[in-house]
């Protein structure tokens, strides 16, 4: 029987979208609101700024009803929007504000867990026999100690707190109940039939009203091995709980799952769909949810790139080079070209610190050719291409002098108070606890948006308190200057990343379909590659990822046609056509091959 034909390089809409991540409580705030949080008319009021940058999806962080002990990542109200974000309303004027600019919206389901004050926990923790019960995972203590104290059903730790239980114990019904990221987000149970037709009624809600899809939360730990096993020991002696990713990662129903939120939903509608999918790096399990077959979802963020310096557990670090940077990329550029599968393409969001501190260098002399390295680099790699708020002017990491308490979330919170009660005596730990923190912190990505160079920088008014201190450099990377900025040899940062999301969609067929090929493997410093549309025209894009001056030889036979763009200069780069090409430090350079 023939092979089936590859539909890796079919248009479709939701493959050639430039998605754009807005954080919503550090967006935009709108005149009047005192409470220093971003609001849904605040995104509303900059959606022209996003069609300027060449935005078509935005993608908002939750904004429904939620007491807030993850940023809104614990939902009481499906259906209902958060009064510090706004109204239903004011997301219907949304919708249709979009969809005059030939935007659209796409959702935030969080649907692993829901808040410990959503209605439908609320019954289930009433009593043993409540209808609802079922519909969250409940067990009986393993043991009760010498002290009288009840122990859980089994050592997995938090999420958001390796300190403490991923299981959290009701007075009322003598049960623990399962709660992997902090006690205030209860996991659902999708083993219930019941549970899992009420997220198809809350994704049809969202899809009548004119979404055009979802970003959704967590979803590959949505099925739990049954038995709940002990998970290996693997943290150091001082960890009482262990991370227990291998019994609920990609669990033994999930695909049954997805399979059935595909033909109950999403099969019925036009929609683009991506997975946040933690802790998964297996080829095959991935393709299940993204070949082009799988009818399960479009595409998932594969967490690889962004785990680049973590070795167990978030809040820690572990080295790396650009030559496992390199390898990560171009693994994940080949397996879906070569198995009809689809990238998400992306190195920040609201969970990881920014990507200029990350992966360049943030300092005031370099910051600005780092940001234009990676914008080069994502923005000429397959895939839907996601850029992070505040990404596209290169704003960087909390500066290491900020106090600690200046850092909000709740997963910095936990891991600040375990490391002061673990190295209460022990200077050099505890100062390297708050390296990890200036270095990991999801709080980077959340500092407020930098408008303008007035004060708040045109987050919130002037003498409202914003909800998070806004970075001490918002009066030179700003919006405003960025937009504005008229140096004659050099584009601003976000100047470039509108120029390259330009060249990103008049050339789809090379940078979004193309073919892509690594030239530069064992180059401890260049990322180098090919891409090639299906009719043969080929791009060579060179990055030097290092502070150095250095000179990288082309293959042989390889021959430019004309430079297009670097990140030094307005105009087209003077580089050699052949051989070896000078690169200066930070420096990307893009051409179109003879």
């Amino acid at each position: 029987m023939a092979a089936k034909e590859s539909s890796y390089s079919t248009p479709k809409w939701w493959k050639e979208a430039v998605v754009y991540q807005i954080y919503p409580a550090s967006f935009q705030c709108q005149p009047g609101v005192t409470s220093g949080w971003g609001t849904v008319k605040g995104i509303t009021s900059r959606l022209d700024y996003l069609k300027s940058l060449g935005v078509d999806v935005v993608w908002s962080s939750p904004i429904l009803k939620s007491p807030q002990a993850d940023m809104g990542y614990d939902i009481a109200d499906y259906k209902q929007i958060d009064p510090r974000y706004g109204s239903l309303d004011d997301v219907d004027e949304l919708i249709a504000e979009l969809k005059k600019r030939d935007m659209k919206l796409m959702m935030d389901l969080v649907v692993n867990h829901t808040s410990n004050e959503h209605p439908w926990f609320l019954e289930s923790r009433s009593s043993l026999d409540n209808p609802k019960r079922d519909w969250y995972i409940w067990k009986k203590p393993k043991s009760v100690n010498p002290d009288g104290v009840p122990e859980p059903p089994n050592n997995w730790a938090q999420i958001l707190g390796e300190a403490n239980s991923a299981w959290t114990y009701d007075e009322k019904t003598g049960e623990f109940y399962l709660s992997l990221f902090t006690p205030e987000q209860p996991d659902l149970n999708w083993e219930n039939p019941e549970v899992r037709e009420a997220v198809w009624d809350v994704m049809h809600f969202w899809m009548k009203r004119g979404a055009s899809g979802f970003r959704m939360d967590v979803i590959n730990l949505i099925s739990k091995d049954p038995s709940y096993p002990d998970a290996d020991i693997v943290l150091d002696p001082g960890h009482r709980y262990q991370p227990g990713g291998k019994y609920f990662v990609n669990g033994p129903r999930l695909h049954e799952f997805l399979r059935e939120m595909y033909r109950e939903v999403l099969s019925k509608y036009d929609t683009i769909t991506v997975g946040e999918m933690p802790g998964i790096s297996d080829e095959q399990e991935i393709l299940r949810s993204v070949g082009a077959n799988s009818e399960e979802l479009r595409m998932i963020f594969i967490f690889d790139l962004v785990d680049i310096d973590k070795p167990n557990v978030r809040m820690a670090l572990k080295d790396w080079d650009v030559k496992e940077m390199k390898s990560i990329i171009t693994r994940w550029q080949r397996v879906m070209i070569e198995n009809d599968g689809w990238n998400a393409v992306f190195i920040e969001n609201h969970d990881n610190p920014r990507s200029v501190s990350r992966y360049t260098d943030d300092s005031d002399e370099w910051r600005e050719k780092g940001a234009k390295l990676l914008a080069l680099m994502q923005t000429t790699l397959g895939g839907t291409l996601f850029v992070y708020q505040g990404e596209e002017i290169g704003m960087r990491n909390a500066p290491t002098t900020w106090d600690i308490s200046e850092f909000k979330d709740i997963e910095t919170i936990n891991f600040w108070k375990k490391s002061e009660m673990l190295y209460a005596n022990d200077k050099e730990k505890l100062a390297y606890a708050r390296k990890i923190i200036d270095m990991k912190a999801r709080d980077h990505a959340r500092t407020p948006m930098q408008w303008t160079a007035g004060e708040n920088a045109g987050f919130c008014d002037p003498g409202t308190k914003p909800w998070m201190r806004i970075m001490d450099d918002y009066q030179t990377v700003n919006v405003e200057a960025q937009m504005k900025a008229d140096n004659p040899n050099e584009h601003s940062v976000w100047q470039f990343w509108q120029g390259a999301l330009k060249q990103r969609k008049e050339h789809a067929d090379v940078f979004v379909y193309g073919n892509f090929q690594e030239l530069s493997p064992e180059h401890p410093e260049v990322f180098a590659y090919i891409r090639k549309s299906v009719k043969g025209e080929r791009w060579l894009v060179v990055l030097n990822f290092s502070k150095k001056e250095l000179e990288w030889t082309m293959p042989q036979g390889l021959e430019i046609e004309s430079w297009i763009s670097d990140n030094y200069l307005k105009d087209a780069p003077d580089k050699p056509k052949q051989t070896g090409v000078p690169l200066k430090p930070w420096e990307g350079i893009l051409g179109k091959c003879k």
